[in-house]
């Protein structure tokens, strides 16, 4: 089973192999006699579940007939870790990334324990930026320098690493090409912040099998940026191989 991270929200995701992997694995992890569990997890906000949960949804119900469950977070609330106890697979969206990786901190330990268990990830956007043990969750200047467009700053100024969910040992940014936030990611590893990180484009997802880490692989249109320090001496480069299916 495998840790997917996905550039941008499931609106930018127009390679179908992205989802079609994901759901074959959530199948396998149900073992084929009755439909995979799937826990869903989105920020609602006044509401906006209601709007949002379907672009989620929507797609994985066209693939296989699923059972899920809804863990909506309502900012600063802590979600109860029975809500992935007996999943198959898990979905985490996109939205406000400071909120995800304050509200999933109760339930980090219970999330780990299924994918160690073989229950695949998907983590959209924000989804895939709480995935890591240290999570960039905001931020355009480091120490007072800016390294990204402010639009993508969630709110913060300084950009600051909080607890993750501890699924992957690198920091993770995405959006990288179409907002800017390549610069956030190689910034954080120049000024020591992270020792590694990854910065995924749009339309594209980093795959990392459970079996091995070392296998990590490419889905998608666009790239994922691999960002490898220490320090000044960090150094950019493409990972893998982009894979597409028409």
């Amino acid at each position: 089973m495998s840790i997917f991270l996905v550039g941008g929200g499931p609106d930018t995701v127009s390679t179908p192999l992205i989802l079609d992997q994901f759901s074959a694995e959530a199948r396998h992890r149900a073992g084929g006699g009755r439909p995979p569990r799937i826990a869903v997890v989105l920020v609602d906000h006044q509401g906006s579940a209601e709007y949002f949960l379907p672009a989620y949804l929507e797609p994985l119900q066209r693939r296989t007939p699923s059972e899920v469950s809804t863990v909506l977070l309502h900012r600063h609330g802590p979600v109860d870790p029975r809500a992935f106890d007996g999943v198959d697979a898990i979905v985490v969206g996109g939205g406000p990334t400071p909120v995800y990786a304050e509200d999933l901190r109760s339930a980090a330990p219970a999330i780990r324990q299924a994918v160690a268990a073989g229950a695949p990830y998907l983590g959209f956007s924000a989804g895939a930026m709480v995935a890591p043990e240290r999570a960039i969750v905001g931020g355009f200047r480091i120490r007072g320098v800016e390294v990204c467009p402010e639009e993508a700053s969630e709110g913060l100024g300084e950009v600051e690493l909080r607890e993750g969910l501890g699924l992957v040992p690198f920091a993770v940014d995405v959006h990288a090409a179409q907002a800017g936030t390549l610069g956030r990611a190689v910034s954080a590893v120049v000024h020591g912040m992270v020792d590694r990180a990854v910065a995924v484009d749009e339309n594209t997802a980093l795959v990392l099998p459970h079996a091995d880490p070392g296998e990590q692989r490419v889905i998608g249109t666009n790239n994922c940026w691999l960002i490898r320090g220490p320090g000044p001496k960090a150094t950019v480069s493409v990972l893998g191989s982009v894979v597409t299916r028409g």
